[in-house]
């Protein structure tokens, strides 16, 4: 474009930038914010809450506050934009309690019905992250809003969690109701079943997929090494460098098995032999793209991996042992929010 003769403006940023987002392209990003910087245009608001939302999005949580604070003027759009940045890396504390409340009470002024959906949405989560199903289910029960099916997804989400098969199942049941297709509603329930060792109900689940023609949608991972996307899928057989990530990868196993990790054979949704799956859970996509970013990445480099699908508890354990024992951050962004690996521990607290 600018070898053409076209100047950008700040609009033409905002579409570059959400590129970058959507490749979690963080190095291109940055170019683009050094673009900015030494050409003619500022950074105005349009322009510096798109490099937010690029920041954040790409797991730079510190860019962006950075470039927040730095911001001579900010308007709704770039309070909202950091405020969802903290709240996506679990960093909510952050976003002052003040805040949380006069939203709420602007919604009780307003009669916001929408927005007072979304807060009972949140209210929902609360409950079902202390372990408190029974009293979820009966504030859903009790709530004059129209129920949605991201109630019932964060309601058997915490069911896995908690390990309770009869409210996953009434759960299942309602967003099943809501949206007959929702292979998430199969695979979490199926999750469930399996971490309570009750294999005829996930064979169960597996056959009522099969008779309603809901597929599972495949997971699949991926890596920017170099502006170069790599993507990996479970049981990757295709990638170039395959035979030297496994043999990372078996190295790391003996590593995490002298610090103290024992793979959650939980998450192998197969009823087969120990061994297998253990070998299953090693290929899973996001220890995959972990091994390549050990591999290709200079040390002391966080590694930033993307995941299309919720990431399993193996894969989570997996990567706070590897975050120890290579003295590396590790951040996986998967379906529901950031996942910061540091020192051993994950910024989610074990919950997602």
């Amino acid at each position: 474009m600018m070898a053409g003769g076209v100047s950008p403006n700040p609009s033409t940023l905002s579409s570059v930038l959400l590129g970058c987002s959507e490749l979690s392209s963080l190095q291109l990003g940055k170019q683009v914010h050094q673009l900015v910087c030494k050409s003619p245009l500022h950074i105005d608001t349009t322009a510096g809450t798109s490099l937010i939302s690029m920041y954040c999005k790409c797991g730079a949580l510190e860019d962006a506050k950075k470039l927040f604070v730095e911001m001579p003027r900010r308007d709704l759009v770039t309070w909202n934009a950091m405020i969802s940045g903290y709240a996506q890396h679990g960093a909510g504390e952050l976003a002052h309690g003040i805040t949380f409340v006069a939203v709420l009470l602007a919604c009780n002024h307003a009669g916001l019905l929408d927005l007072g959906t979304d807060y009972f949405n949140c209210m929902v989560d609360l409950l079902s992250r202390a372990g408190k199903l029974d009293e979820a289910v009966d504030l859903i029960k009790k709530s004059p809003f129209k129920p949605h099916p991201a109630i019932y997804g964060t309601l058997l989400g915490a069911c896995r969690i908690h390990k309770n098969t009869k409210i996953a199942e009434f759960a299942a049941k309602n967003l099943l109701d809501l949206d007959p297709t929702s292979a998430a509603a199969y695979v979490q329930l199926a999750n469930v079943y399996a971490a309570t060792n009750k294999w005829n109900d996930v064979a169960r689940v597996r056959q009522l997929m099969n008779r309603s023609n809901v597929v599972k949608t495949p997971g699949y991972s991926w890596i920017d090494v170099k502006n170069i996307v790599h993507e990996f899928r479970s049981g990757d057989r295709i990638h170039p460098h395959l035979g030297s990530i496994h043999e990372k990868l078996n190295e790391l196993e003996e590593k995490m098995k002298l610090a103290g990790y024992v793979p959650d054979l939980e998450c192998a949704l197969h009823d087969v032999g120990e061994a297998e799956k253990k070998q299953l859970l090693l290929r899973h996509s996001e220890k995959l793209a972990i091994a390549y970013g050990l591999m290709k990445l200079p040390p002391g480099v966080p590694i930033r991996v993307f995941k299309n699908l919720r990431i399993c508890a193996d894969c989570h354990r997996a990567a706070k042992c590897i975050s120890e024992i290579e003295k590396r951050e590790i951040i996986v962004r998967d379906t529901t929010r950031f996942h910061h690996f540091k020192d051993g521990s994950c910024s989610c607290r074990d919950y997602w």
